[in-house]
């Protein structure tokens, strides 16, 4: 079976950590999460697999090669400019159009069954079906009127207050047949729910709905992608040490996968599930609390405190210091007794000066540096990047 991963955002809204990581690129658990959604394809017997790029698509395709080590097979289709959703499939027409395939996003993090979603739309005759979940607040998606025989009558992207028909929300998993292309312009920007739906839905063409179950989120924003962590620690299945691993009188209770060559100091105290990764130091009398993913050649030092944070490579945290509810992208230093509040995303290589606060919810764009005592209550942009922090 075939599988179509859009990989072309720019990830504007997970930004400041989309300056150095594309958004499908973005570690969760320590590996990019776009690989997580290769692995579900490969165990649901998607294994052959085309993905379009766009904003450092090289770097996504560096990672992940021809997908062999993953059991899947993997071309690439580049953007020259931006075709919008449908265009980007368009131009992957050749790869796809001999039979039906599933299109996702790369940003995707589920656990869903996507066999069954693909065998319903086998058996019926719909020229495409709509994953659809029940969600409690629809408005930032797309959403579908669906009859009893499955087939959906309306779709609105995006509704507003008083337009919110229904709570059926796309997830933005399709599953196509090949005609498709025939409703697609080429070398044109084109959406799917904006342009394709709308268009099919007047031609009275037959786009049906199914109803999924299961875990599943775009990781569109610093939110969203903390949720998927915590998604993933869940299933996280016990305790896993890869290597050597170095403690002293440390206290640990799992689940936790570490990698190789990690050492914990003296009278630390670890509290599962919590992923770290290969030649991390944690020092003496450190606490780490559950929902927390440390990097690879991370250091934290004695004292410090770090609950529901997520750490991407090369960080150092200071002596002292408590990360709430954060996330720190690579290469950054944190000084000492600095406290990082709920909600913080902190970019690449940036230093904070001791005894400073980042307040709640505030962004930090990379490579800045803050003086010590400082107390950060807004976002700082960097100017030497873009500033525009909405859209995809």
């Amino acid at each position: 079976m075939k599988a179509c991963i859009m990989c072309g955002g720019a990830g504007t809204r997970l930004r400041p950590l989309t300056f150095k990581h594309p958004k499908p690129s973005i570690p969760i658990l320590n590996k990019p999460s776009v690989l997580h959604l290769i692995e579900h394809l490969s165990r649901e017997g998607f294994n052959e697999i085309v993905m379009t790029l766009g904003y450092m698509g090289e770097r996504i395709e560096e990672q992940l090669g021809d997908g062999h080590m993953f059991g899947v097979h993997i071309d690439y289709v580049y953007e020259k400019e931006k075709l919008g959703t449908a265009g980007g499939i368009k131009n992957a027409e050749k790869y796809l159009k001999n039979e039906p395939f599933i299109v996702l996003g790369g940003d995707h993090v589920l656990n869903l069954d996507l066999r069954e979603m693909y065998r319903f739309h086998e058996t019926n005759d719909a020229i495409v079906t709509i994953g659809l979940l029940s969600i409690d607040d629809p408005r930032e998606f797309g959403i579908a009127d669906m009859d009893i025989n499955n087939r959906i009558h309306r779709f609105l992207e995006k509704p507003k207050s008083g337009q919110i028909f229904s709570n059926l929300a796309s997830t933005g998993i399709y599953i196509c047949s090949p005609s498709i292309f025939e409703w697609i312009p080429g070398n044109k920007k084109y959406d799917f729910a904006k342009d394709l739906f709308p268009s099919l839905l007047t031609a009275n063409e037959k786009i049906n709905g199914v109803l999924v179950r299961g875990k599943w989120t775009d990781v569109g924003s610093s939110a969203a992608y903390r949720q998927a962590q915590r998604w993933m620690l869940d299933a996280l299945p016990g305790t896993t040490i890869e290597g050597n691993f170095t403690t002293r009188n440390a206290r640990i209770r799992g689940p936790l996968s570490i990698g190789n060559n990690v050492s914990i100091g003296s009278n630390s105290s670890l509290v599962g599930p919590i992923v770290i990764g290969e030649n991390t130091t944690i020092g003496n009398n450190v606490l780490i609390g559950p929902y927390s993913v440390i990097g690879s050649n991370c250091t934290i030092e004695d004292n410090a405190k770090i609950f529901s944070s997520y750490l991407f490579d090369n960080v150092c945290i200071g002596k002292a210091s408590n990360i709430s509810g954060g996330v720190v992208a690579d290469e950054t230093i944190v000084g000492e007794n600095c406290s990082l509040e709920n909600g913080t995303v902190i970019g690449h290589r940036v230093v904070i000066g001791r005894d400073s606060t980042i307040h709640s919810g505030v962004k930090v764009w990379p490579e800045v540096k803050i003086d010590k005592n400082s107390s950060i209550k807004e976002t700082l942009i960097n100017s030497d990047y873009d500033t525009t922090n909405e859209g995809s």
